[in-house]
């Protein structure tokens, strides 16, 4: 008879309880550690448009992009919660010589001719994600699964191998985000500020984009009931306190690209710090003493979380679980 491991994830974000599904179907009784509640998960307050933004062209980086839009698009086909695919037009404003590296993922990626001050417009069909009702499905399907989300807040990943309520586990999963800079001891983890703005949908359907824009990122993804309009990316603020001045300076950009927006009602704004690394996402597994216990780490996505969630998910399902 084989008995079924037990596996601790740490951290209850996208990447966290993404990768907690696919241990659990793997075979594994799975405990989910979470610091906070869900609605201060920085998850909650992410854009969450299928995209490898600031992400840097690698193959695995590629393979994950492509595993995680694969699994979106059939969750949208499924009307799974906060999931649903929308045309996308992403403005370029540099000289365009072929597609970009991330091109192959999405499939119907079609490049279009552009006015000045662009020089092409790429049309291609992205997921997104309304990330509130998605990561409470995702928690649901984790307790139907057998698996356990508890609260509870580590000082150290070696307490996690000794879970509450439980005998100790041999692996740990450490999706913590940004509070992987202390708890892994890497330095090359730090924050990103972002911030959006949410007005009211006055019927819009298609997401726009303009990273290029010199006055700062542009882009405007619509949702049921409202609109995010983005945004920043900025490594240089830690803080999380309003900035009405930026909320104007996004607002006035996204009008400009699209001015149906101009007398949308600003609904409220959202700021979060992106678990940004040096170097890119962390996924990959250690000894975690001389017992032989492992610690796989998945963090550093920075702005691309709900981009590669589910493909560095497999990743860490089969290290965890192996065979």
């Amino acid at each position: 008879m084989t008995t079924r491991p037990d596996v601790v994830v740490v951290g209850a974000g996208v990447i966290g309880l993404t990768t907690a599904l696919r241990v659990q179907e793997r075979g594994a009784r799975v405990t989910v550690l979470t610091a906070d509640d869900a609605d201060r998960i920085v998850s909650t307050v992410a854009a969450a448009v299928w995209y490898p933004s600031h992400t840097d062209e690698d193959p695995r980086v590629l393979r994950w992009a492509r595993t995680t839009y694969a699994v979106l698009a059939g969750q949208a086909a499924d009307g799974v919660a906060g999931v649903v695919q929308r045309p996308t037009r992403m403005l370029v404003r540099d000289r365009f010589p072929r597609p970009p590296w991330w091109a192959e993922a999405v499939g119907d990626l079609v490049v279009h001719p552009a006015d000045p001050p662009y020089s092409a417009q790429l049309r291609f069909t992205a997921p997104t994600v309304e990330m509130v009702p998605y990561l409470a499905w995702l928690h649901d399907r984790v307790v139907a699964g057998g698996g356990r989300v508890l609260r509870h807040r580590v000082a150290h990943l070696a307490e996690a191998f000794t879970p509450p309520g439980s005998a100790p586990v041999d692996t740990v999963v450490n999706a913590t985000g940004l509070a992987a800079g202390h708890l892994a001891a890497d330095p090359a983890v730090h924050p990103v500020r972002g911030h959006v703005v949410l007005v009211a949908n006055p019927g819009l359907t298609t997401s726009v984009r303009d990273e290029q824009d010199p006055a700062g990122i542009t882009y405007v993804h619509p949702r049921r009931h409202d609109v995010v309009l983005g945004g920043t990316f900025d490594p240089r603020r830690s803080d999380t306190d309003p900035d009405p001045a930026t909320a104007r300076a996004i607002r006035d950009r996204c009008v400009a690209l699209v001015p149906r927006l101009a007398d949308a009602p600003v609904l409220g704004e959202r700021i979060g710090l992106r678990p940004a690394r040096h170097g890119g996402p962390r996924v990959e597994a250690e000894q975690a003493d001389g017992t032989g216990r492992r610690l796989i780490h998945s963090y550093g996505h920075g702005g691309a979380g709900v981009t590669l969630a589910w493909g560095c998910a497999d990743e860490v399902a089969r290290l965890a679980v192996p065979g």
